[in-house]
């Protein structure tokens, strides 16, 4: 007669447990061992107690946490630390960027332009591989010099398509043997980059470019930046401009902007909303982008409006004027009439033109709009929803507590109190802050001896500033406030930070655009939008811990991070104990380098860091 116990048992596993399931057991006791048992291990470094905020405060029910648990012991016990380092991908998918693949999407029934637009649903699941650097691939020039000069096997420009382009990118960009320079504003001619902005701010009624700040222009995105110049020069002026284009096979200009370091990522403007929210930007510009404008009934310049903040301004350089009676001077007539009648239906002014270059403002007066037409743009209802959502054929109106024209925000780079306080407590924020800059230092400390011993001093070079010049780039994974990318402000350092905010947890993304920070929303069960080893360190606090309960698999968002660091790139992740240690075993997984540190101060959370190796075979 059998026991009780077995009785039970046989309920949940029938009448004879699995071998398999007892073995199961007897590891994952084994397991539970190693794991509570390594606090105390000297496979952990260990360093000084510092505070870094915690992005997530809610923890999950205990019955919840408990089933998150076990998955990761599970994982653990079935072997994933020995199992072997994937391969490499062929040569063919050397500049692969997901969701983009035009074949497929027309094979799935996307026509009129949206196969050109992102489709991750349509990308299948396929075998994990490590995408490797072209041939000639080089580690990038330390910036500031990277701006100017890149290396060309680093991007998919080749010598015939820079031969084959306009004279606008052969005075731009001097192809060398091994590299391309871009020149800089001492070398432009009188109709160069710096011309251009100073006559944008003078068509403003501005002195020059340089009081953009105090005009309320902090923020701009550029469509369709070309080889990012416009958006270099606003950089040197302490203005965030974010470069968007749409895919490119070849020639990608989101590619060339971010082997500049300058911010980039691919965007389409076609048939959905980009993962921006509404009021975002101070300025929209548009140099000869490409875009229809006059197309789709408006909604295109409905969704510049709705990026744009209240007195915020479109500009818009169409191509040079062609003879009259010309075929490309007659579709550019076309598509300016349209654009001289519909601005007046979304509460837009023209206050500027100049040759070809014409600067719209977005209203200030909140009745403007409830003394439209009645055949004017309506007015949306409901809530603003901005991950790649269809265009909406509406405009939002002056109802939100954020419309706030941009000339009357503070002209410092700081956000004042009340602009703070439309988004939360400002303690909190300063809070956040001070955590941040202890923790950079705390990085920044165990990543120092790391680096210098993978770059020993030269004989007779100068000491190197450990080791931002080394970083250009850093993508913050799990953003929260942006307080990271606040730090290395605040530390002087010449990093920019891409502020990811997940579609998953509070969207804190206004805040980070207020406070003049890139970033952008994005679902990390997808892949980001980018192009491969486009940035210097990936960072996330948080992040895989509040993943484990998403749909997502943690060894794809590994093999993502892959793509999109660099050769010799650098990983620094903060979560619990059970998250870091699974973390480490993907890490071994894609052949990252990786150290656990143990914080000890006294609580389950763990440092991870990993630096990607230069591997071409």
């Amino acid at each position: 007669m059998r026991s009780p116990w077995l009785n039970k048992l046989s309920v949940i596993l029938g009448p004879r447990p699995p071998v398999s399931w007892l073995f199961l057991c007897v590891v994952s006791l084994l397991a539970l061992i190693t794991v509570f048992g390594s606090s105390s291990s000297t496979s952990f470094d260990s360093v000084t107690s510092t505070w870094v905020p915690e992005s997530y405060k809610n923890y999950r029910r205990l019955k919840e946490q408990a089933a998150v648990d076990y998955f990761e012991l599970r994982t653990l016990s079935s072997g994933a630390s020995r199992q072997r380092e994937l391969g490499f991908c062929g040569k063919e998918i050397e500049n692969y960027v997901p969701c983009y693949n035009v074949t497929a999407n027309l094979l799935s029934g996307f026509k009129d332009g949206e196969e050109f637009d992102r489709h991750c649903e349509v990308v299948g699941q396929g075998k994990w591989c490590l995408i490797r650097p072209p041939k000639d691939y080089k580690t990038p020039l330390q910036w500031p010099a990277g701006r100017d000069v890149i290396w060309s096997g680093n991007v998919k420009i080749t010598k015939d398509q820079f031969l084959s382009s306009g004279s606008m990118t052969k005075r731009m960009m001097l192809l060398e043997e091994n590299q391309i320079a871009f020149q800089s504003d001492a070398g432009l001619t009188f109709d160069g980059v710096k011309d251009y902005s100073r006559q944008i701010a003078e068509m403003m009624g501005l002195g020059s470019d340089s009081e953009f700040l105090q005009a309320g222009v902090r923020t701009v995105l550029d469509i369709g930046c070309g080889f990012g110049s416009f958006g270099a020069h606003l950089v040197s002026i302490k203005l965030m401009a974010l470069c968007i284009a749409g895919y490119e096979a070849t020639g990608s200009q989101v590619q060339l902007a971010l082997e500049r370091g300058l911010p980039a990522m691919i965007g389409n403007f076609i048939t959905r909303q980009l993962p921006y929210p509404s009021f975002s930007f101070d300025m929209v510009h548009c140099a000869q982008c490409g875009i229809p404008w006059d197309k789709k009934e408006g909604m295109l310049l409905i969704e510049v409006d709705r990026l744009l903040k209240p007195g915020g301004y479109f500009v818009l350089t169409s191509p040079k004027s062609k003879p009259h009676g010309s075929a490309t001077g007659t579709k550019i007539r076309n598509m300016l009439t349209p654009l001289e009648q519909f601005p007046e239906k979304i509460c837009w002014s023209l206050i500027a033109q100049q040759d070809e270059t014409f600067i719209w403002q977005k209203t200030v007066d909140a009745q403007c709009y409830s003394s439209r037409k009645q055949n004017d743009v309506p007015l949306c209802k409901g809530h603003d929803a901005s991950y790649y959502q269809a265009l909406s054929p509406c405009i939002i109106g002056p109802s939100s507590k954020r419309w706030i024209p941009i000339q009357n925000r503070s002209s410092s780079s700081e956000l004042s109190s009340a602009e703070l306080a439309l988004h939360g407590n400002p303690e909190d924020f300063f809070e956040d802050l001070q955590g941040w800059k202890l923790a950079l230092k705390n990085y920044w400390s165990l990543l120092t001896p790391l680096i210098f011993s993978d770059h020993p001093k030269r004989p007779g070079a100068e000491d190197p500033l450990p080791p931002f010049n080394m970083v250009r780039n850093v993508m913050d994974m799990n953003a929260h406030y942006g307080g990271l990318n606040a730090a290395f402000l605040e530390e002087k350092k010449s990093v920019w930070v891409m502020n990811v905010v997940p579609v998953t947890s509070r969207n804190m993304l206004p805040l980070i655009l207020d406070r003049g920070f890139p970033g952008v929303l994005h679902d990390w069960c997808e892949p980001f939008p980018t192009y491969p080893r486009t940035y210097d360190m990936l960072h996330a606090n948080g992040l895989l811990s509040h993943l484990s309960s998403e749909r997502c698999s943690l060894m794809d968002l590994f093999v993502e991070m892959d793509r999109i660091l660099r050769p010799e790139g650098w990983v620094v992740l903060y979560d619990k104990l059970g998250a870091i240690e699974l973390a480490r075993a993907h890490a071994t997984q894609i052949r990252w380098g990786a150290r656990v540190i143990d914080l000890q101060n006294g609580s389950d959370q763990r440092l991870l860091i990993c630096q990607k190796p230069f591997l071409t075979k």
